[in-house]
């Protein structure tokens, strides 16, 4: 035996494991099952017999409690296959009765089996026995079991196992090594961006139309015919089936998509015309209809080397493929979020031809269920099979099937733009059997599905609370905030359809240093720089009440994005109605809906509504009667009983008692209650209607297809200043741009900021001049740090908050659970945003929204 012979008789057996699915180890008593098991897997990954056992009965020997045993190994099994976990069934599994049952449990999970045996001789495991205090039985047991596995191998591969690895003798098992396999559908490494193409079905004239609108370059062979294509920016196209019949020239397709994916170019999923004609280029014996006579005769025309070629092309498609960290599946027909990344013929046959009643319409064509209504996945489902006048988003799902064999067109997504690109067909290939309709995802008056579950908002389905994937990470709400949410949004909230986003609550900057301050800029300042953002600006804080305003150019366009009948809406940040008297909101609107239109903000921003996210004055306009229940109450006490206390503490000092103490006190209460009265009366004024009213607009949340938050704060000033312009109900904002890393502008800033307290203001928003969605050396920043003047504070406070012994006490006041606070409402709110506006279905955007309100019953201190 050769050098090179011995190291391959000695090296070690490779075991091909699936990543997600079963391993199930076959062996006798003593085989070595637990030891191999612990040396390859998590302990987590493998689920035992002889555990189960001690479970259910405190002995892990006890075989009178096998059955019970089994049957919680069974559920375990079947948890953790349902949840995509590997894994490891640790057990002798001799018998085929106790390998079918899990094999069974594999397949209703839709994952793949595997089996590995070890197979020792058998006195090595009766002596490992005997070494075994806890094993009593006899050698007749070893005996048996053997006999059982050896009669069973041959027949394992036929029993369901996707692969069985047979292990023979003590050095082949010591030596193995375990190989995790991904499933084949399992391409999360692959971000793109995409260019997915919807069915073609032999239209290679508008293939290549298509492909060249979307920016790909041709590579031709020596007959001229499109071989490949390239985008120059790197992108990938996505095919999603159905490349061929019914069309002019299937080849061609073919030909060109073959060629990308073979250049790495593209990637592809079969149709279930696919499916068909490899059974056709198999020789098996299958009806040559719904076009598949022409193709046949098609490629009967072209050589027996790219035949050959096309059936190991199609016959290699995987069902469907999980792209972009798991963000984005593709599958001709769609799929189920429960088949996502699964593998069994069930999931190949949803992918392929969709889910279906068993009935057929009055074309003779299968009647389908619509899963996609009921779609509430995570990842963008892309797909076609289904032709449709429209490509529409319905529940995070799109429909790229728009008729191009039929006359109608070819369309593309740019993915993650979630762009479509489309161009018409050439002229009607070939007649359907059913004509196009518009079976897109509106309901009758045109308005979107709206159907939002309970369950989409964390209440009532099987996990409680909320978890929110963002961009920035997970937010997670507990049940009780959900709760609390519910309700309030049920009752209170207007109608959730012009919900698109609620402002996060704000944090203050860190617990000022200055004797007798709480907030000062320096801190802010200081703040920012330390996470690594060297320009700012500084926004005067208006004292009134938060308003977020979408604005609709007309009632067309209400009730194409929002509600029909109303032309836009003034909300509070907790969702609810701003102006009780709907006559009001309507002329607000309409003044609003002037401006925008004055400030040609249509046309530049190229949308029909837009939402403001601002300030609406004064504050009394929405706060008026916690105003005189809460803080005109406390004044009018203190002057009742101030004036009194005064009176009598002058009669005992007439008397000769000593209550200098007492006099300066309340002399000192006296002035700090009539300071404390004038910052709530300097910021409330009487209304009449629109009369007295402004609206102070600080940022553009979004308009249609866009949102804002990476505009920088300079464009959102601006914005903010024409619609000043064009109306004088919108108030200007005054701000100052300051580069943290330079004391002069630093303490020019504060200086400013002295000058807003000291004339009465409430003082000022400190924010990354890069806007909402900037971030430092460790990721998302504050959105804000407000730096409020310290007369406001009174009111936040107590008029008397001033004294030493109570500052002393403010000074520590803990703002690290409301910066944690903000932070999370703010990924929720940008998170709402984005989803709004790529134009997923509301109860998508109503996860973070609702998120937001949810968090707001987090016991955090409200005065901070």
């Amino acid at each position: 035996m050769s050098t090179t012979e011995k190291a391959e008789a000695t090296a070690p057996r490779v075991l091909g494991v699936p990543e997600m699915g079963l391993v199930v180890l076959i062996g006798v008593s003593g085989a070595g099952k637990s030891t191999f098991a612990a040396r390859h897997f998590k302990p987590t990954q493998v689920i035992g017999s002889d555990y189960c056992r001690g479970l259910v009965s405190d002995d892990e020997n006890d075989q009178s409690a096998s059955a019970d045993a089994f049957s919680l190994l069974h559920t375990i099994v079947d948890i953790r296959l349902r949840r995509g976990l590997l894994t490891v069934v640790d057990a002798t599994n001799v018998q085929p009765k106790a390998r079918a049952q899990l094999v069974r449990i594999a397949k209703d999970n839709d994952v793949l089996s595997t089996a590995i045996v070890l197979d020792v001789p058998e006195a090595l495991a009766r002596e490992r026995n005997r070494d075994r205090p806890d094993r009593d039985f006899g050698d007749h047991v070893i005996r048996r079991q053997r006999r059982d596995l050896r009669q069973g191998l041959k027949r394992l591969p036929r029993e369901g196992f996707r692969k069985v690895h047979v292990l023979r003798g003590v050095e082949e098992i010591d030596t193995a090594v375990i190989a995790l396999e991904r499933a084949w559908p399992d391409r999360r490494e692959l971000t793109g961006p995409f260019d997915i193409v919807g069915d073609v079905h032999g239209c290679r004239e508008e293939l290549e139309e298509l492909l060249g609108e979307l920016g790909y370059v041709f590579s031709r062979d020596d007959q001229e015919r499109a071989v490949g294509a390239r985008h120059p920016e790197g992108r990938t196209a996505v095919f999603v089936g159905d490349l061929v019949d019914r069309g002019p020239d299937s080849p061609g397709v073919l030909r060109l998509v073959m060629g990308m994916v073979a250049d790495g170019d593209a990637l592809c999923v079969p149709g279930n015309h696919e499916n068909k004609l490899v059974r056709a280029l198999k020789g098996a014996d299958v009806r040559l209809t719904h076009g598949l006579a022409e193709t046949m005769e098609q490629l009967g025309r072209e050589s027996e080397e790219f035949r050959e070629r096309v059936l190991a092309f199609c016959d290699g498609l995987v069902s469907h493929l999980v792209l972009d960290g798991g963000r984005l599946v593709v599958a001709h027909a769609g799929l189920k979020e429960e088949y996502h990344g699964r593998a069994s013929g069930r999931v190949r046959s949803f992918a392929l031809y969709g889910q279906t009643t068993g009935e057929t319409d009055e074309y003779g064509l299968p009647v389908r269920l619509p899963w996609a209504r009921e779609y509430r996945g995570r990842a963008a489902v892309v797909h076609g099979h289904t032709p449709m006048v429209k490509a529409e988003w319905l529940n995070n799902t799109l429909c790229l099937d728009t008729g191009c064999v039929f006359g109608g067109k070819l369309t593309a997504l740019r993915y993650p733009e979630r762009e479509l690109v489309e161009v018409a067909a050439h002229r009607t290939w070939y007649e359907p059997a059913r004509p196009l309709v518009e079976e897109t995802t509106r309901e009758a008056g045109g308005r979107p599905d709206v159907t939002v579950d309970i369950t989409d908002v964390g209440v009532g389905g099987p996990r409680t609370g909320l978890e929110v994937r963002t961009r920035y990470g997970i937010v997670r709400i507990d049940a009780g905030g959900t709760l609390a949410a519910l309700e309030a949004m049920s009752r209170f909230a207007v109608d959730p359809r012009w919900l698109p986003y609620l402002p996060p609550t704000m944090a203050p900057a860190p617990t000022s240093a200055e004797p007798g301050l709480l907030e000062h800029p320096s801190e802010a300042f200081a703040s920012y720089r330390g996470a690594g953002v060297g320009e700012v600006v500084c926004q005067e804080k208006h004292m009134g009440s938060r308003a977020v305003v979408v604005l609709c150019r007309d009632e067309a366009a209400a009730e194409r994005r929002f509600v029909p009948g109303e032309r836009g809406v003034v909300y509070t940040r907790t969702g609810r109605p701003f102006f009780d008297d709907p006559v009001l909101q309507g002329e607000v609107v309409d003044r609003l809906r002037h401006a925008v239109t004055e400030a040609g903000l249509w046309d530049r921003l190229g949308t029909d509504w837009i939402a403001l996210d601002g300030e609406m004055l004064p504050w009394s306009a929405k706060a008026r009667s916690l105003i005189r229940d809460q803080y005109a109450s406390v004044g009018a006490a203190a002057r009742a009983a101030l004036p009194a206390a005064g009176l009598a503490l002058a009669a005992a000092a007439e008397r000769g008692v000593r209550v200098e103490e007492l006099v300066d006190k309340v002399a000192r209460r006296t002035a700090q209650t009539e300071e404390f009265s004038r910052v709530y009366r300097r910021h409330s004024w009487d209304t009449d209607g629109t009369a007295g009213l402004r609206y102070a607009p600080f940022m553009v949340l979004a308009s249609e297809g866009r949102e804002y938050g990476d505009a920088d704060h300079l464009w959102h000033m601006a914005i903010a200043e024409k619609l000043a312009e064009a109306d004088g109900l919108i108030r200007p904002t005054r701000y100052r741009v300051v580069d943290t890393t330079d004391p002069a502008a630093c303490a020019s800033a504060t200086d400013w900021w002295t000058a807003l307290v000291s004339a009465g203001g409430e003082g000022m928003v400190v924010k990354p001049v890069l806007g909402a969605r900037a971030e430092g050396p460790k990721g998302l920043v504050q959105p804000g740090l407000k730096v409020r003047g310290p007369e406001y504070l009174r009111i936040v406070y107590g008029p008397d908050y001033t004294d030493p012994e109570r500052m002393e006490v403010l000074k520590d006041r803990g703002l690290g659970r409301k910066r944690g606070l903000a932070m999370r409402e703010h990924k929720l709110g940008l998170e709402a945003l984005s989803r709004h506006a790529a134009g997923e279905p509301l109860w998508r955007v109503h996860e973070p929204v609702f998120g937001v309100l949810a968090l707001e019953s987090e016991p955090v201190d409200p005065r901070l």
